[in-house]
């Protein structure tokens, strides 16, 4: 504020003039956009602004009246003649530019203005609706190291349909590259500041709505939530699978000719206990993994994108569509349509996510052999979505769902092979004509899931082909890949992957360890022995803390081929790339006093499949007796600093998704 008397006291009256004018020339610039639409007033406004500039600051005479800009971090520009008016879809975003229809408001926001000139805004981009783009990118990694070309083809698609984009750039951590390292530790906390962290630039800026790109693992989830959370307008964007790697002489380990991640894990447990070679290692190393985007089985990215496609938040079709394909990138276009006509219906992810698109989430889920992590993530979501989704429901809903995708870890297929027989559309229509899905639940498109899928062909229409069966003839029966389990060892709950394996009742001594890395030591050193109960502890949500996979000593349990013959018991979680007899999210954890704090080797732990049950054969009394005996977690995390004392000190249960944001 100028002081009176000083020296600018009458540049002070001077310019007051020309801003009321200004002003006066953005009102009016606001009506002739509602009354005749972009094109009858954008030479006025640029004439208009022109002379408030002169009248501002002399010296601006002399400047060229063409300015161009261009928008940080890949926000391109563009045309927006043909877009028609989009300025009925501004509402929260006046708050940031001020409202033309208030002018105290448009007074008290010329600092906001003035910042976004300084960035690079015009005239006409106070009029958009401001629009997030949410990106979780990074070089170092091939699940999102893409993202940035395909945030730039979103971006660039809403400044040609009349919106204004806002870049936001996220965290993202690898879990393919931090498994078996304390780096793991911060992948299931990067779930929570990917989604605060949209949260924050969408709310921060006052966006009319957002699109979010996703990736690896967490992000997916991450990239839901925020649209839960703040029920914007918006829709997210996968950034596609990897196709496998392949190589001269190279088979998965199920027989296919596909390599994937969990073959990588594999090899190193089967170099560690000779049954390779490092020439094969190092094959496979160089092989498994081609390029750009996610694991390409049905891992935890691959299960959760089709869990998004199946609640209706992303477009049909989208969630096998390989990463690098002319496809992928048409979709991110289409994708800003859709956007645009959601905001002109009114639709908003509280009318999409519901209990029912859940329950179709969680089909999917059961039907394609996915992840276990989907049971925090679809927990976190619905509880951004104030849905009261428990564990309990993936049980209901799950335990009557065939297995029927024949993918890797399990099968000998891979997400790019779904996508050639049709993807989600076809493994979606099979459900619903089977009376598995919700098919009047709303979708993204603004029709149901019955209407998308009018035109799909079943399974039984399509070519000869064994990548999905058909209800008829599943891979697998009900009941045989993810169980909730109970018992004396897991009083809230454990999660329990079998993907496939018929084995009603496992008995074995147990075999403790405290953290995963001697663990995986004693794996490969032998110490490990068919039969034994394997049990990990301290490493769930607070006890590690970060909760993290536990696919070093599961892949190398599987490569030293005792895979089908030792439970691995832990209360931490594990990769989609996991499989054989796996139980994990055992609640409550060991660090904070559960039950299987209590156990010590010899004690047998008895798993029955068909009553989900999960016990350790020690009586009551005993277990009481060692409760009372014990001394707390171990102190590996004495020193904890930053986001993971940040984590350890809010995070809930697995049992309810590990949320940081419980009430």
């Amino acid at each position: 504020m100028y002081v009176a008397g000083s020296r600018n006291a009458k540049s002070e009256q001077g310019n007051s003039k020309s801003t009321d004018s200004f002003l006066e020339c953005y009102k009016q610039v606001s009506t002739m956009r509602t009354s005749h639409g972009s094109s009858a007033f954008i030479n006025v406004r640029k004439n208009r602004t022109h002379q408030f500039m002169k009248n501002m600051f002399p010296r601006f005479a002399h400047a060229s009246s063409t300015i161009r800009f261009q928008a940080l971090q890949g926000c391109r520009a563009a045309s927006t003649s043909g877009a028609g008016d989009t300025s009925g879809l501004k509402s929260n975003s006046n708050r940031l530019t001020g409202n033309p229809a208030d002018q105290a408001s448009l007074v008290k926001m010329t600092g906001a203005r003035a910042n976004l000139r300084a960035a690079g805004w015009v005239d006409e981009d106070f009029h958009k609706p401001v629009i997030l783009v949410g990106v979780p990118y990074s070089n170092a990694l091939p699940c999102n190291n893409h993202l940035r070309e395909l945030s730039e083809i979103v971006c660039s698609k809403i400044e040609e349909s009349g919106g204004k984009a806002v870049f936001a750039g996220t965290p993202v951590i690898s879990d393919g590259e931090t498994n078996g390292s304390d780096g793991m530790r911060y992948s299931l906390p990067s779930r929570e500041i990917i989604a605060d962290a949209i949260e924050i630039m969408y709310e921060g800026y006052m966006c009319d709505a957002m699109i979010t790109l996703s990736g690896c693992d967490k992000t997916v989830p991450a990239a839901l939530m925020p649209l839960s959370r703040t029920d914007a307008f918006g829709l997210t964007i996968y950034g596609g699978t990897a196709m496998p790697g392949q190589c001269d002489g190279c088979l998965n380990s199920n027989g296919g000719l596909g390599l994937d991640g969990k073959d990588l894990m594999e090899a190193i447990g089967a170099y560690e206990s000779g049954r390779i070679d490092e020439k094969t290692l190092n094959n496979i190393e160089r092989h498994a993994l081609p390029g750009s985007g996610t694991c390409s089985a049905m891992f935890t990215a691959n299960t959760m994108s089709s869990a998004t496609e199946a609640m209706g938040m992303c477009l049909p079709g989208s969630a096998s569509c390989p990463a690098l394909s002319t496809s992928k990138r048409h979709e991110c276009e289409k994708a800003v349509e859709t956007l645009f006509n959601l905001m002109r219906q009114g639709v908003k992810p509280s009318d999409i996510i519901t209990m029912k698109s859940l329950e179709n989430a969680i089909t999917i889920a059961y039907a394609l052999g996915g992840s276990t992590n989907m049971v925090l993530h679809l927990l976190a979501i619905a509880h951004e979505s104030n849905i009261p989704l428990t564990i309990d429901d993936f049980q209901r809903v799950g335990s009557r769902v065939p297995l029927l995708g024949n993918l890797s870890p399990h099968g000998a297929y891979h997400m790019s092979d779904l996508n050639d027989i049709g993807g989600l559309p076809v493994v979606m229509k099979e459900l619903l004509e089977g009376g598995f899905l919700h098919g009047d639940a709303l979708t993204v498109t603004g029709k149901t899931i019955e209407e998308n899928l009018a035109n799909v062909p079943r399974v039984r229409d399509l070519p000869s082909q064994d990548v999905f069966r058909s209800l008829e003839f599943p891979l697998s029966p009900p009941g045989n890949h993810i169980s909730v389990l109970r018992g004396n060892l897991s009083p809230d709950s454990a999660v329990m992957k079998l993907s496939g394996k018929d084995m009603p009742l496992f008995e074995g001594p147990a075999n403790v360890y405290n953290d995963e890395y001697s663990a995986f030591e004693a794996i490969i050193s032998g110490h490990v022995k068919p039969g034994d109960a394997l049990v990990i502890r301290y490493e769930g949500p607070r006890g590690s803390p970060g909760m993290p996979e536990m696919l070093s000593p599961g892949a190398a349990l599987v490569g030293a081929g005792l895979g089908k013959d030792v439970a691995l018991i832990t209360d931490g979680r594990f990769s989609g790339a996991s499989h054989g007899i796996m139980i994990g999210h055992v609640s409550p954890e060991a660090c904070m006093g559960g039950p299987l704090a209590l156990v010590e080797n010899g004690d047998h732990i008895r798993i029955k499949t068909g009553e989900q049950s999960l016990e350790v054969l020690v009586s009551d009394e005993e277990l009481a007796a060692r409760k009372r005996d014990w001394a707390g977690p171990p102190r590996k995390s004495k020193d904890l600093k930053g986001i993971l004392l940040k984590y350890s000190r809010l995070v809930s249960s697995a049992h309810l998704g590990a949320i940081t944001t419980s009430n």
